[in-house]
């Protein structure tokens, strides 16, 4: 494959070579959907990851990971001949040009937001029998909580105003608590359920994706926590055998040299 091959030539040429690992790579050959799930959702949080680092060079590679599983679930379709190439290809046209009616039929210009509420009708249209279709359970629970919010939203299912969803915050924080007093332990899981739930609503009027900002907090705490762990070996030390106090100031100084 060289630079100098057009889009179209070097597209085929790489379904060829995943066609030839179908049949001469022993590990690609015993590889069926099912097997290659938790590898394409793997590959799909790497890509997500370089994002978010604005890796741009590893995003590259990561998208040319993502493009080998397509291929290769498609090349697998085909040979149980379920569908072709072919028809992947002609149902994502068919897909975007059918959804984008403001783009490719009508003349009147749309902004983003009456798009949006246009894709989530047309896609209703598609036959789908509840507004929430389309929300995977297999996705991480944060960002379920935000689709299926986001989703609801679209057809008026809302609160008005974040100083509502703060109140909701305060009254599922309430019960949460009045489940504790009580000590029921499923009780307390379904009000700490809907305590994150309402998080999650929050964090979508303030247009921010709960499952990225927990994500770059978790990459904060695991960066301090090993910067404190560096710390204490310096000091010939653990964790074990420091107090909380010895490393709540560790903690600090960490916190105060990031910010400075």
């Amino acid at each position: 494959m060289t630079k100098h091959q057009s889009i179209g030539a070097q597209f085929e040429e790489y379904v060829a070579i995943i066609r030839r690992l179908r049949k001469d790579c022993p590990w690609d050959r015993q590889q069926t959907h099912e097997s290659l799930r938790p590898h394409l959702i793997e590959e799909a949080y790497e890509t997500v990851e370089t994002i978010d680092f604005k890796n741009w060079h590893e995003l590259k590679v990561e998208l040319g990971d993502l493009l080998l599983h397509i291929i290769l679930h498609t090349v697998m379709a085909e040979e149980e001949k379920s569908f072709a190439l072919e028809d992947v290809l002609a149902s994502a046209v068919d897909k975007m040009i059918r959804r984008h009616p403001h783009v490719f039929s009508d003349t009147v210009p749309l902004t983003a937001d009456e798009v949006s509420h246009r894709w989530e009708s047309l896609k209703m249209q598609e036959g789908r029998t509840s507004a929430l279709d389309g929300v995977p359970n297999s996705l991480p629970g944060l960002l379920r909580a935000f689709r299926l919010q986001d989703k609801a939203s679209k057809v008026g299912f809302d609160w008005n105003d974040r100083k509502d969803v703060i109140k909701k915050i305060h009254e599922e924080i309430g019960e949460l608590e009045a489940s504790c007093i009580q000590g029921d332990q499923n009780e307390m899981e379904r009000e700490f359920g809907d305590l994150l739930f309402s998080l999650v609503n929050y964090a979508r009027f303030l247009k921010i994706n709960p499952e990225i900002a927990l994500r770059h907090t978790m990459e904060k705490f695991s960066r301090r926590f090993r910067m404190i762990e560096e710390e204490l070996r310096r000091q010939g030390k653990t964790p074990n055998d420091s107090s909380l106090a010895e490393m709540d100031t560790l903690w600090e100084e960490i916190k105060k040299k990031e910010k400075q």
